[in-house]
């Protein structure tokens, strides 16, 4: 389970940044681009990305 919210914490923080800077127009190409909404979108899915990788950091793994 810790294995698993690492690594989807850190795929959406990743698609976080992503989306975030095609909204600051940084990353063009989409329609994504120069679009404000997709800033907040991307800044509160980097968001939820970093808090599910620090409570998989924080679980402890079953000890055998």
């Amino acid at each position: 389970m810790k294995i698993m919210l690492m690594l989807v914490g850190a795929v959406l923080l990743l698609v976080g940044v992503v989306w975030a800077l095609q909204g600051l127009n940084y990353i063009g190409g989409s329609f994504m681009s120069g679009q404000p909404r997709w800033l907040t979108i991307g800044i509160a899915t980097a968001i939820v990305g970093v808090i599910l990788m620090a409570v998989g950091n924080r679980r402890r793994s079953p000890r055998l």
